[in-house]
């Protein structure tokens, strides 16, 4: 019997909102696309998507984060400039400072007020976290 070609499909990503002395961990990006990005990336097969929010944040940040719940799943197409991802966004605390580490040139806090220029949708993201988390 003939294999059925598999159909293009979206790839799965998390990101991590972390709050930290009163304001979010970003994370400069080593490689393209650069700029400052919140905390995450790909899904690893076998991996919840809990585990991968964790995993990530660690990787890039050195912070072991504590997950509060799951905040939004972002899905437009033209979301990443790589390719069609969704994201599925948790909201997340930790203590200590970041450390950029993996993929990530640097980490830091930024105060809401005063944020960089974000990569990928994380501006509306941020936005959107900022008028609904209370």
């Amino acid at each position: 019997m003939p294999r059925m070609p598999i159909p293009k499909q979206p790839r799965l990503t998390v990101d991590v909102i972390i709050e930290l002395e009163g304001g979010v961990v970003l994370v400069e990006r080593k490689f393209e696309p650069f700029g400052w990005a919140i905390p995450g990336g790909f899904v690893e097969w076998g991996e919840t998507l809990e585990t991968a929010a964790i995993r990530e944040a660690k990787e890039e940040t050195g912070l072991d984060v504590t997950l509060r719940r799951q905040f939004h799943a972002y899905s437009d197409p033209s979301r990443d400039p790589r390719g069609h991802t969704v994201c599925v966004v948790f909201e997340g605390t930790a203590q200590g400072t970041p450390v950029g580490g993996d993929d990530a040139k640097t980490a830091k806090v930024f105060p809401f007020d005063a944020l960089p220029q974000l990569a990928f949708d994380h501006a509306q993201i941020l936005e959107d976290y900022r008028t609904r988390r209370y």
